[in-house]
């Protein structure tokens, strides 16, 4: 009853194509920025801002990049750590060796160098799909690996691969604290979520989706394909690259390239499948599945242990970890094919004509 539209009229084209046209959608968002950039700073630990908070943001960044590729555009990808070690690495290269690069444009600038990287690797989707573009894209993986590891003047001349960053700053403001470092990445995932929110809703969006649904079709009505997947790749390789000098310069510290591994590729894949292909808010729920159950097991599983007066091991925890991760997995995309996201739009469509019957 309290989810429903009467009496919100629109009286222009405007206001019928906002991103959020109902009033109650409108003030849950302003009530969930407040929380997420005010409360939640104000209350949460350093360890929840490092454990889990930074690395959720920072993925859910890079899962929305990875959605736009996968479920608008239906291009599968294996590559998404890749482009992610390649704006990494290329973020660091313009902050260490361009004196007094501010932080902004370097992670702005690893992000190009991913698009340009993505595009490189997005070319045999001209030409194949499916099954042997995942394993295309999956050659940038090993690509970036050796071109990191053997080539030196990426890494600034280090024998290991490994590179490090600090005295982090923007516009002055140290990022030292895990709230600095937390609010800045937040800010970031705001802007860029919006703007790829309106991406999809406009022409280019909906030429992604047409090639997705039949890209045949599309071409016969006037769409260019090559344009289509190539900006595609370029727009998502843009975003995992920000995502990637984030997670190296403001979660990692320090890293390496083994830290951009095919693990982080999948990972991304099962973020947007579980969280929903083709939407924007199933790339949070996707990074936050992935992201906090496997911490909350770790917890759980001595509590549930010990409350039956049993003991288990490190070991034995990280491997049921594991096994109970990869079962609700499967369980749960047999269950909802679709996603969170289709659970999330199912509950909103049964609150707007409740509690009358279905």
């Amino acid at each position: 009853m309290f989810y429903r539209e009467n009496g919100q009229f629109k009286t222009s084209y405007r206001a019928d194509q906002q991103i959020f046209p109902i009033r109650q959608d409108r003030v849950a968002m302003v009530v969930l920025l407040a929380v997420i950039f005010l409360v939640v700073p104000a209350f949460a630990s350093d360890y929840l801002f490092r454990a889990i908070l930074i690395p959720l943001v920072i993925m859910s960044l890079a899962a929305l990049g990875v959605n736009i590729l996968v479920g608008y555009c239906g291009q599968i990808s294996l590559g998404s750590g890749a482009f992610m070690a390649v704006g990494a690495y290329g973020a660091y290269n313009f902050f260490v060796r361009v004196p007094n690069m501010p932080l902004v444009p370097a992670i702005v600038l690893g992000g190009v160098c991913a698009m340009f990287f993505g595009i490189l690797f997005g070319l045999p989707s001209l030409r194949v799909r499916g099954l042997y573009l995942a394993v295309a894209t999956l050659a940038a993986q090993f690509f970036s690996d050796w071109m990191f590891l053997r080539i030196k003047w990426f890494t600034n001349d280090s024998p290991s691969g490994s590179v490090s960053v600090s005295h982090l700053n923007v516009l002055g403001l140290p990022l030292d604290s895990a709230v600095s470092r937390y609010l800045f990445c937040l800010t970031l995932l705001v802007v860029v979520a919006w703007l790829a929110k309106n991406l999809v809703r406009s022409a280019i969006g909906r030429e992604w989706m047409a090639i997705r649904d039949m890209d045949v079709a599309a071409a016969v009505i006037g769409i260019r394909p090559m344009y289509a997947k190539l900006s595609a790749f370029a727009v998502s390789s843009f975003i995992i690259g920000m995502a990637g000098a984030l997670w190296a310069f403001v979660h990692l510290g320090a890293w390496e390239p083994a830290a951009f591994s095919v693990e982080v590729s999948f990972r991304l894949l099962f973020m947007v499948i579980i969280g929903g292909l083709g939407s924007i808010m199933g790339s949070f729920f996707g990074a936050a599945f992935i992201v906090v159950l496997p911490i909350f097991l770790n917890q759980f599983l001595p509590w549930l242990f010990g409350l039956f007066g049993m003991s288990i091991s490190t070991a034995g925890v990280s491997h049921a970890e594991l096994m109970i991760f990869g079962a609700l997995i499967v369980w749960f995309l047999i269950v909802e094919p679709h996603g969170l996201a289709k659970l999330w739009a199912t509950a909103k469509q049964k609150l707007r004509i409740w509690p009358f019957p279905h």
